[in-house]
């Protein structure tokens, strides 16, 4: 017994060894990258952004203390959102709580959005319902908590910015892991840019006939690279919906442990919307077997809680191996023929136009 417990010991001496030397690797490759992304890539962003090289090492990770600054460029400001833009939206917003906590019976006329009052607090309420939801395990975001208030502030203006989309739940979770990595405003502006990208927008707007396309063009890609899963998921009548849409709104967020959910980010960034959709097929890839056992409601209930010991090094691998291509045909492409089907489609069938 005295022997066998020494083995066991000295096998777990090994191992935490290799973990440290792993982990003091990581850390030299994060540092050198640092360097390099600090030198030489951001000072010169629009010559090298799209070089094969920047994206080699945009795969590997972006280092903690540049992801905020390169997710920021990458995703753009197309909507050209100031600094002083979201202090007054921010300040209406303060100012419609303000009025909400005083009376929920006064009639606001001069709001932009035109909907209800008890819409539009109801909204508010579901934000502050959310909030606490929002990484709880953290408790940074719990009230009292450093970026409570924060978390509150960005969704607040953004309901005010976009009363047309208002808050939707899982918007926390994307709101939040921007603040964590970049500061108040520019936190804002990146979250406002981000959902308003086609993907977000026919997702937080539920846009049913975009989204439709979307889970058709992911199933395409579905059948081409693991099509004994996909049969198997055809058998039980599993459809895209019942799994992805959680991914996709909270950018895998809420689903991954946070740490491999930036890495996720940091890709997507890079390759837009694509890349959500070939997370979910690393995913899906990643646990094949598992899931080639399972019936519907297990494979339901494991898809919407992901192991946590899920490591980036594996979900990586898998996300590497899935080929994004169907008959020469890339994903904007089959997207676009989706989209083209549906317009002609909706021609064939529309009435005659009256005289």
């Amino acid at each position: 017994m005295v022997a066998e417990a020494k083995k066991r010991e000295i096998k777990e001496a090994h191992k935490r060894k290799k973990i440290m030397r792993e982990r003091f690797k990581q850390e030299d490759n994060i540092a050198s990258a640092m360097v390099i992304w600090v030198n030489e890539i951001l000072p010169n962003w629009e010559g090298m952004r799209a070089t094969r090289r920047v994206r080699e090492l945009w795969w590997q990770g972006l280092p903690p203390s540049v992801r905020g600054k390169v997710w920021s460029l990458a995703v753009g400001n197309e909507l050209n959102i100031t600094p002083e833009l979201y202090e007054i939206f921010l300040s209406r917003a303060k100012e419609r709580w303000k009025s909400f906590s005083e009376t929920s019976t006064e009639n606001d006329s001069v709001e932009d959005a035109g909907a209800s009052v008890a819409d539009r607090e109801a909204s508010l309420e579901l934000i502050k319902l959310d909030i606490s939801r929002t990484f709880p395990s953290l408790y940074i975001f719990q009230k009292g908590g450093p970026y409570h208030d924060l978390l509150h502030s960005v969704l607040g203006a953004y309901t005010c910015y976009r009363p047309d989309v208002g808050y939707v739940q899982g918007m926390s979770f994307i709101a939040a892991v921007l603040i964590l990595n970049l500061e108040e405003a520019d936190a804002f502006i990146a979250f406002a840019n981000l959902l308003n990208k086609p993907c977000q927008l026919a997702f937080f707007r539920v846009d049913h006939s975009m989204m439709l396309k979307y889970f058709a063009a992911f199933e395409v890609f579905f059948e081409e690279n693991l099509p004994k899963l996909f049969l198997h998921f055809k058998s039980y009548s599993l459809t895209p919906d019942i799994y992805l849409i959680d991914w996709i709104f909270t950018l895998y967020s809420k689903s991954l442990p946070l740490d491999l959910a930036c890495r996720v980010w940091d890709v997507f960034c890079r390759d837009g919307e694509e890349f959500l959709f070939r997370t979910g097929l690393g995913i899906l890839r990643l646990y094949e077997d598992i899931l080639l056992q399972m019936d519907f409601i297990h494979i339901a209930q494991f898809l919407t809680k992901l192991p946590e010991d899920i490591t980036s090094e594996k979900l990586f691998s898998c996300i590497a191996a899935i080929q994004m291509q169907n008959s020469n045909k890339k994903w904007a492409q089959v997207f676009a023929s989706l989209m083209k089907d549906n317009k002609e489609g909706d021609k064939n069938h529309s009435p005659a136009p009256k005289s």
